[in-house]
């Protein structure tokens, strides 16, 4: 991603509805996969690091960022508590010979050319039932300058994401489209390049997030039909 884009990262995430909600929704999915206590949980391309505490409600984690400046943020964020290295998809992954219970690359997939050698990638490092939990943006005909601005390589349909899973080897038990009753506005701003990353006012921020976090109840039970984004859960 553009080094602005980490920044704006850093500076929102902790607050903004989007995150937010997205941590409510893959908390509440992660809380079903009922993991045991002493579980290794490893998420690629942590970012900023504003997934790693969630995560760590779950199991012992750590992580892997390619960006240099990123993974510092994250660091420092989070107090130097976990195992960052760094690396790169699908041929630098660190962590040989280690395998995990919980792999979650969390809007991460869309940013990296080959994704079904990733997937493979992934399937090497999950230990005996281990799972991945993925999340991505949905639609190509969504693209926007905001995809060009987070330097993304291509949108997903449930379909796609299917078939690149099934052929890196990994079996599909969960599917489903997600950020689906804020959709209309979502869509109607990509196509208008009306996006923006700043948080908005807190009674705007709050009733979004409220809007987009209750789909924990729904998100991994059910599939949507449509939404602005896909999770997906593989073993």
């Amino acid at each position: 991603m553009e080094p602005d884009a980490y920044r704006e990262m850093a500076a929102t995430e902790g607050r903004h509805w989007w995150f937010a909600g997205r941590r409510a929704i893959l908390a509440s999915l992660i809380e079903r996969l009922q993991l045991s206590k002493d579980s290794k949980i490893l998420e690629l391309g942590c970012g900023t690091g504003g997934n790693l505490e969630m995560l760590a409600r779950f199991g012992e984690v750590a992580a892997m960022e390619t960006d240099d400046a990123a993974r510092a943020i994250a660091m420092e964020k989070t107090g130097g508590r976990f195992d960052i290295r760094p690396g790169r998809c699908p041929d630098r992954i660190p962590f040989a010979g280690q395998k995990f219970d919980l792999v979650c690359m969390i809007d991460v997939l869309e940013h990296v050319e080959e994704d079904v050698a990733t997937l493979e990638a992934l399937r090497g490092l999950l230990a005996p039932g281990g799972r991945v939990l993925l999340t991505v943006p949905a639609y190509q005909w969504m693209w926007s300058k905001h995809d060009e601005f987070l330097h993304h390589k291509r949108r997903y349909t449930a379909a796609a994401l299917r078939s690149k899973a099934v052929g890196a080897g990994l079996r599909v038990t969960t599917l489903s489209y997600y950020n689906t009753l804020l959709f209309p506005l979502a869509a109607a701003a990509r196509l208008l390049d009306l996006e923006g990353s700043a948080v908005p006012a807190a009674p705007v921020n709050g009733l979004l997030q409220a809007v987009f976090s209750a789909e924990r109840w729904v998100a991994g039970r059910l599939p949507l039909p449509f939404g602005v984004s896909l999770l997906a859960v593989l073993r």
